[in-house]
């Protein structure tokens, strides 16, 4: 099976980075991607949570997550930078977010399109070399997504990854080392 490169994201702005970042600047490392609204049950009570987790867990194992509100409904209620910026306090988020571009004709947003996405919570794990490995609408349950970003950790040592973080800390087919 051929694996596909991942779009770049198009994006209208960043919270919770001080500079904007693209999956060219994370390539060697596993990407988390977490696309979600603000006013979505799924997102709020799962995939937010789930993708905290995995920033909090596997961060120091070379794993980047990166949030993607893809506002395609409610535009009015969540459409804000502001609001987005009050709902990423409220709800702990610390993980570096982008804000979907805005598609053209009242569309859908552009990464989302980009991606075929069907909605959110839609999750999507890249792997070293800017691949897509898994893309997940709905909820996924932490056991599969777990055993998705260790079996990428486990395909080899990409050397050192680009934040300077020591490789000898990357998981192993027996575990992750403790941080």
């Amino acid at each position: 099976m051929k694996l596909k490169p991942a779009p770049e994201l198009t994006v209208s702005g960043w919270l919770n980075t001080a500079e904007p970042t693209s999956l060219a600047d994370l390539r060697g490392r596993i990407v988390l991607l977490e696309a979600f609204q603000m006013l979505c049950p799924g997102c709020v009570s799962h995939a937010l949570p789930q993708a905290r987790r995995v920033a909090e867990h596997f961060t120091a194992h070379g794993v980047a997550v990166i949030g993607l509100h893809s506002v395609f409904e409610h535009h009015q209620a969540q459409g804000s930078r502001e609001a987005l910026a009050a709902f990423l306090h409220e709800y702990r988020i610390a993980f570096p977010v982008a804000m979907d571009a805005a598609g053209d004709g009242g569309g859908l947003p552009r990464t989302m399109a980009a991606y075929a996405m069907q909605g959110t919570p839609t999750t999507i794990l890249i792997d070293r070399q800017g691949r897509i490995r898994r893309h997940s609408f709905g909820a996924v349950t932490d056991l599969a997504l777990g055993a998705a970003i260790g079996a990428l950790l486990a395909e080899g040592d990409p050397g050192p990854a680009p934040d300077g973080s020591d490789p000898a800390m990357a998981c192993t087919p027996e575990g992750c080392p403790a941080p």
